[in-house]
């Protein structure tokens, strides 16, 4: 028996007839509908090679929020298109979207990618966060989200032999978000506590 389905795609394969198909399915299991869009500022998408703008992103959402469907998505912190305001930023809309998860990525550098080509020709563009730094933009990035979106993830964990860029050593994923949760009582904060619901 299937008890639910979580779809990853893109929010430019979405289209009315299979969000009818999934509303439709959704009657009789459970469906997650998760679509990366990376960021919400169109000049990254454009320099990511996204072949979508953000408004495409919000359509869809809208489109599966009007059949009931469950949604989540994807951000990537560190872009080098972005800066560290713009990525604070990102929480206010992210916050406006009708979704119910988010999962939060440090930029990695994979080998064998165009990314890691570009980081090689251009490696001044680039900041890579440090843990710690890292650690506590996150904590900034929560308080400005809407406490009604779950986080699934925290940060990104691709094997060190995949990776040509810094990374944050060797440390684990749920290391990084027993770290955040403890910065979080350290600051004596918490997700949503500098969220403003627009009226």
């Amino acid at each position: 028996d299937v008890a639910g389905l979580s779809i990853g795609t893109r929010p430019d394969c979405i289209n009315e007839e299979t969000l009818d198909y999934l509303a439709r399915l959704s009657k009789q299991c459970f469906v997650h509908l998760e679509m990366g869009i990376e960021s919400c500022y169109d000049k990254s998408l454009q320099w990511m090679n996204r072949g979508h703008d953000f408004e495409c992103a919000r359509q869809a959402f809208k489109l599966a929020a009007e059949r009931g469907l469950s949604t989540g998505t994807h951000l990537i912190f560190g872009l080098p298109s972005q800066s560290r305001n713009e990525d604070l930023a990102e929480a206010k809309v992210i916050s406006t979207l009708p979704m119910r998860t988010l999962k939060l990525h440090q930029l990695q550098i994979i080998k064998g990618t165009a990314l890691e080509r570009t980081y090689a020709s251009t490696p001044q563009q680039f900041h890579f966060f440090k843990l710690e730094e890292y650690v506590d933009f996150v904590i900034d990035f929560l308080e400005r989200l809407s406490p009604a979106i779950c986080l699934e993830r925290f940060s990104s964990e691709a094997p060190p032999r995949f990776q040509a860029g810094p990374t944050f050593g060797p440390i684990r994923a749920d290391r990084v978000l027993q770290l955040i949760e403890k910065r979080l009582e350290e600051r004596d904060t918490w997700q949503g506590r500098l969220f403003k619901q627009d009226t």
